[in-house]
């Protein structure tokens, strides 16, 4: 059980980090795959809007705007046919607004991204060109781990490190060292995943350099994921704080680190959010592992960091999508205006209209439980009288004066003897009536009690009799005594709190206490009528 609720802990610390997480990256997304991008596309006019550069700007929120810049950058010759492909890829897998990208492409924007990955792979352009490769393999190593594809991933992350081996470039070959021994760690292969895993970081530490900053702690978070994965939570902890070590460094020191790399934030914002974004997932890593371990005190430190960041997170979130959104034309924001209100005019009806629609079924769906309910109340007051008669003709012999001897006759016998001493004393208005209560006035067995009633009765125990018996009794005292409240009744009857009588009520007569004292009065309101 202990086990289940620090795994609980764990979810929703990490629930709540991926929360804090995506508000931050609301302020850095795009930045990496933006300059990617600027880094391989061709030689383009800066006095036109189709350009890749002007579709990356946008394509975060608005990805069909993007689209469309490229489509136009094509037409015009400002992009060639596989770079507009490229950039295609981009915007489909790694665009914020993933509903709005699967229902412009009537399906999955993965699937298309994979499509024209493999496609590209077989261009002779892009044969010819590894920084070109390289981009296109990691769009397909993305899109392979968006859709945990650990087959498709395990070999784009093999070409990619060919590939950078072939550029000379030993970083990017290690962070996607990395990624395999990540993938070989989740297929069963753990011993040599981890291996390369530890490898990877070895060859990373004490590096003064961003790229290989930036490297290590993908590396670290693809090895916590691991051990979180097997349950190995204290084995993280040295981990994220090797992170937030190295980012209060960086964040000291940021000239020791420049090295012009692609990754490099571009100035001390930038650089900022990189860092802000990163500690917080640290940090968030560190409480959620702390939160399994059981130890509430160092969880609560670390995440009071964590909450002094959400302010600036939201804020920023709010700034990205107010940019983003700045980037439209004049003109095309007038028209985006008037339709925006055209459709908020139809939703405003069409919503009024569900309202109405709903209070309306509300409305039907009361009076049919209200109806059906004032029938049941019918049924169970003629019930009781049939039961009342049927009981005033019954023959209920004399309780016994002294303590039932042992065994001494068939379990229907012991029953009625048994319930006639229930009934005449009313032992069942008695809370603590029960078993034992019998055993000790009758000096007789439990198991004889308990055979009595369940194979010389027609009740399954003892304890569904006497709730029976005390339903009875309070069925009588709600007709009776109507102004006597729910809590009351209860106890007069026997049962130990006003909760646990509702529920037997409601079990055996099929509606709560307040539906019944609803529809018994509106049903004796309809027959003094």
């Amino acid at each position: 059980m202990q086990k289940i609720l620090h795994l609980i802990s764990y979810t929703i610390v990490t629930v709540v980090l991926t929360v804090i997480s995506s508000l931050i990256a609301g302020c850095t997304a795009g930045d990496s795959s933006k300059n990617d991008a600027e880094q391989q596309r061709v030689a383009q006019p800066t006095d036109t809007l189709y350009t890749g550069q002007k579709a990356m700007a946008v394509y975060d929120y608005q990805p069909e705007r993007a689209l469309q810049i490229i489509d136009s950058a094509e037409v015009v010759g400002n992009l060639s046919q596989p770079m507009a492909d490229f950039y295609r890829m981009r915007i489909y897998s790694q665009t914020l607004e993933g509903e709005v990208m699967d229902s412009l492409l009537g399906g999955s924007r993965f699937e298309a991204t994979r499509a024209i990955g493999e496609r590209l792979l077989l261009n002779d352009t892009v044969t010819t060109d590894l920084g070109m490769q390289q981009n296109v393999l990691e769009a397909l190593f993305y899109t392979a781990r968006q859709q945990q594809d650990t087959e498709n991933g395990l070999r784009w992350a093999r070409q990619l490190v060919d590939v950078c081996h072939r550029q000379g470039a030993e970083t990017e070959a290690l962070r996607n060292e990395a990624e395999i021994g990540t993938i070989l760690c989740f297929i069963d292969q753990k011993e040599q995943g981890m291996e390369k895993l530890d490898s990877v970081l070895a060859l990373l530490d004490g590096q003064r350099r961003f790229n290989e900053l930036d490297a290590l702690i993908i590396a670290s978070k693809r090895k916590m994921d691991v051990l979180a994965d097997e349950g190995c939570y204290l084995e993280t902890l040295p981990l994220a704080q090797r992170i937030i070590d190295r980012l209060d460094d960086y964040e000291r020191h940021p000239d020791a680190y420049h090295d012009d790399t692609y990754r490099e934030p571009q100035d001390s914002a930038d650089r900022a959010d990189y860092i802000q974004f990163y500690r917080s997932q640290a940090q968030g890593r560190m409480t959620a592992a702390y939160a399994v371990l059981g130890q509430q005190q160092s969880m609560e430190e670390v995440y009071e960091l964590i909450e002094r960041t959400v302010r600036d997170a939201t804020a920023c979130e709010h700034f990205a999508r107010y940019h983003a959104l700045e980037q439209q034309a004049e003109a095309a924001r007038q028209k985006t205006l008037a339709e925006r209100s055209q459709l908020i005019s139809i939703i405003i009806a069409i919503t009024l209209l569900a309202a109405l629609v709903a209070l309306v079924w509300y409305w039907r769906q009361k009076r049919i439980i209200s109806q059906k309910n004032r029938v049941l109340v019918r049924q169970i007051e003629e019930a009781m009288k049939y039961k009342k008669m049927y009981e005033g003709n019954r023959i209920v012999p004399t309780p016994p004066a002294k303590p039932v001897p042992a065994p001494a006759g068939e379990a229907e016998e012991l029953f009625l003897q048994i319930s006639s001493m229930i009934e005449c004393e009313q032992l069942f208005l008695n809370p603590n009536c029960d078993r034992q209560m019998l055993v000790d006035r009758l000096q007789i067995s439990k198991e004889r009690i308990g055979a009595a009633f369940s194979r010389g009765s027609s009740h399954p125990s003892l304890s569904a009799y006497i709730n029976d018996l005390r339903l009875d009794y309070a069925y009588n005292l709600l007709i009776s005594q109507p102004l006597l409240d729910f809590e009351q009744v209860a106890l007069r009857s026997g049962f130990s709190s006003r909760k646990y009588f509702g529920d037997r009520f409601k079990l055996r007569y099929g509606m709560t206490l307040t539906e019944f004292a609803a529809s018994r009065a509106s049903l004796g309101a309809g027959q003094s009528q």
